[in-house]
């Protein structure tokens, strides 16, 4: 088996004396020359975790390190994932697989969306990126390489998955509640037609406490497994982004993922939520909408007509 190659310890030999050491890289040696000694060094790893362990080498600081990478995968994935339906938006023949046909954002409302998500990416998510390094490591997330196997990283994910589903339920339910949804959530309301970049359209304070459950249950699953590496972790941040973006895009494609697995949630169960403003709490799983009977569907406002009245007659009868 492999030696893991510990970035901190091997390669970390700042001394912390100022504030500059704290947030500049700690060689004189350009990231190539970095790359170059891990490959002589350690030529059981592959091409990415050479790189990988190049970084932090460079770095010199663990904590430095993964923010900065932390961020700029962000931006890149969020804004990268929204472009492609920002360009759909202006192809006709793809009309035909809008939700609500007759609404598509104008360049001035995406423009005015992309500000205010900008504005809060580097006004709270930065903090909260920056922090979770400290508080996973505190309970032993690993930036070390080798790479964690896919099944590990799949395994993980899948749990990370479920965990947010059911903290976004309940705490998406309770921003529905008169004075949170009028003082909070209202903004991310603010378009009935949802698009790709509306995703984290919403107040600090909801991007704060719906973001709780994406890093709240990696680390919550580290502090009682202490298993986590951060390379789970960003992709897990990139198939949530991909979940999340793809729900508020507004199409219905034939492709999506919910025609061949019927309770992942969709476009077309998210769309619903934004044009009713009830119901579809959920953010990746239709079922605790269906087993708390919050489902907004016609069918599912249907049988609870007919439930109620069904109700009424028995009642009446007795």
């Amino acid at each position: 088996m492999a030696a893991t190659l510990s970035l901190g310890s091997v390669f970390n030999n700042a001394t912390y004396t100022s504030f500059a050491d704290a947030v500049l890289p700690h060689t004189t040696n350009t990231f190539w020359h970095e790359f170059t000694e891990v490959s002589t060094n350690y030529v059981q790893l592959n091409y990415f975790e050479r790189l990988w362990a190049a970084w932090y080498a460079y770095m010199g600081n663990d904590w430095l390190a993964t923010g900065i990478m932390s961020f700029t995968m962000h931006e890149l994935v969020y804004f990268g994932r929204s472009l492609p339906w920002i360009i759909i938006d202006q192809i006709p023949a793809m009309n035909k697989y809008k939700i609500q046909a007759q609404k598509v954002p104008s360049a001035r409302e995406q423009w005015e969306c992309a500000k205010l998500v900008l504005l809060t990416h580097f006004t709270v998510e930065i903090p909260q990126i920056w922090f979770f390094h400290p508080m996973a490591h505190f309970f032993g997330m690993s930036t070390s390489v080798p790479f964690p196997s896919l099944w590990s990283m799949a395994f993980q994910i899948a749990i990370f998955f479920v965990i947010e589903d059911t903290w976004h339920y309940w705490m998406h339910r309770a921003l529905h509640w008169g004075p949170l949804y009028k003082n909070i959530h209202k903004i991310h309301h603010q378009y009935s037609a949802p698009f790709g970049m509306a995703a984290e359209y919403a107040s600090p304070i909801e991007v704060m406490a719906l973001g709780l459950g994406t890093v709240g249950g990696p680390i919550l699953y580290c502090a009682v497994t202490g298993d986590l590496h951060v390379l789970t972790m960003y992709a897990w941040i990139v198939l949530r982004l991909f979940q999340a973006i793809d729900a508020h895009s507004g199409y219905d494609l034939p492709f999506s993922l919910h025609h061949l697995f019927p309770y992942w949630a969709g476009a077309d169960y998210h769309d619903v939520h934004h044009e009713k403003f009830i119901g579809n709490y959920s953010s990746s799983f239709r079922w605790w909408d269906k087993f708390m009977d919050t489902e907004s569907s016609p069918e599912a406002v249907k049988r609870r007509r007919e439930k109620k009245i069904a109700q009424a007659q028995a009642r009446k009868a007795q």
